[in-house]
């Protein structure tokens, strides 16, 4: 069934949090239901290296890594192409990394509210006016 609700772009951090069932996990499925996800085309590569690096820190196994990306791939998210130059640009003015700044141009682009747990990315997301999306725990 496709998602009727609200469209909502969503990042790394955010999606993590569900994937490996930490304690913002029901917070963020609540948030999220039933809504139109977005992410930025970096999203798979991201959660990709976090799960790596997440077995080479010893807090995950590989088979918790695999069953995680599984997950991931069941995940109903839209990647937006985003024009990765203007995309610098707002890295450069906001002081955030590249990766940062395609979720807030995805967010900017896409006009929907940005659901992330990264205490940096909210902070840049409303200095740009950016509508950020509430989880409670």
């Amino acid at each position: 069934m496709e998602p009727v609700g609200f469209p909502i772009t969503v990042d790394t951090s955010a999606l993590l949090a569900v994937l490996l069932r930490e304690p913002a996990r029901p917070g963020i499925l609540n948030a999220t239901d039933n809504s139109r996800l977005a992410a930025a085309p970096s999203l798979p590569w991201e959660v990709g290296n976090a799960l790596v690096a997440g077995v080479r820190r010893r807090r995950l196994t590989p088979a918790q890594a695999h069953d995680a990306w599984t997950s991931y791939q069941q995940v109903p998210i839209r990647l937006v192409q985003i024009d990765i130059a203007r995309a610098l640009a707002l890295a450069t003015s906001l002081r955030v990394y590249a990766y940062d700044a395609y979720v807030l141009e995805t967010a900017r682009l896409e006009r929907t509210p940005l659901l992330t747990l990264d205490r940096g990315m909210a902070r840049a997301a409303r200095t740009m006016g950016l509508p950020l999306v509430e989880v409670t725990e």
